[in-house]
């Protein structure tokens, strides 16, 4: 089965090269034809022309350059497109900050057996955050409590940015029609997976804040959130009718 693993990176120098060989590692003897797709957004810091060095190095990695910085869900929708047409029958979705652990990806592959998409989750029995101070964690819960509540959703933890789609899943939810730049589009995503009938399965992980980089989680992406989850409501209300 094919898998290619998209990484989206803004300013990750620092963390490219250990998380790519980190995903190799996890990823060697799997049994998949995995490959790693870097997707960056023209990142100051050179980022790029690392992730060119190390794709002349390592055989399963690739970079797909972006004029400029659009925002996480641009990026991943961008992602999207390139790893389907490599042939991927399975897409998965994680952060190059090592804030979800490489060694987690198999378990979520295998999750993709029983579900249309499997979530790695910092909020089901076993899971949990590690670094964190308490404005991250308070923001964090609320965040997916509040998608919960509006959305009417099973899902714990739909602001995760750890996941496995399978083709069929981004196929149907069209990647071309989600709106959301920042992490709502992570919300997003699970909602639309929800809703054309494909079911989410949580996977326990422990979420490790960054020790490389700075965060590029902001006010106008939290902004953004508390605005797009009551019009994904209202446009599938909308849809209904």
């Amino acid at each position: 089965m094919r898998l290619v693993v998209c990484l989206p990176t803004y300013d990750e120098r620092e963390n490219l090269e250990p998380m790519a060989r980190a995903l190799g590692a996890a990823l060697d003897g799997s049994g998949l034809a995995a490959r790693v797709l870097v997707i960056d957004d023209t990142s100051p810091d050179g980022t790029g022309e690392l992730a060119d060095r190390l794709a002349r190095e390592l055989g399963f990695l690739d970079v797909l350059h972006r004029p400029r910085k659009e925002g996480l869900g641009p990026a991943y929708v961008a992602g999207f497109e390139r790893a389907l047409a490599m042939g991927a029958e399975l897409v998965a979705t994680i952060d190059c900050d090592f804030s979800h652990d490489p060694a987690d990806l198999p378990r979520l592959v295998e999750a993709t057996s029983r579900a249309g998409v499997a979530l790695g989750s910092r909020y089901v029995p076993g899971g949990g955050t590690r670094n964190w101070g308490l404005a991250r964690r308070v923001v964090s819960r609320c965040g997916s409590v509040y998608a919960r509540a509006i959305l009417g959703i099973p899902v714990r933890d739909s602001t995760s940015g750890f996941k496995v789609y399978r083709r069929e899943v981004l196929a149907a939810i069209d990647p071309q029609r989600i709106e959301s730049r920042g992490y709502a589009f992570q919300i997003e995503t699970v909602y639309r997976a929800l809703r054309a009938g494909f079911a989410v399965e949580e996977v326990a992980i422990l979420f490790t804040d960054r020790a490389e980089g700075g965060s590029k989680m902001g006010a106008g992406i939290v902004l953004e959130a508390i605005a797009r989850v009551p019009a994904l409501r209202l446009a599938a209300a909308r849809d209904r009718l």
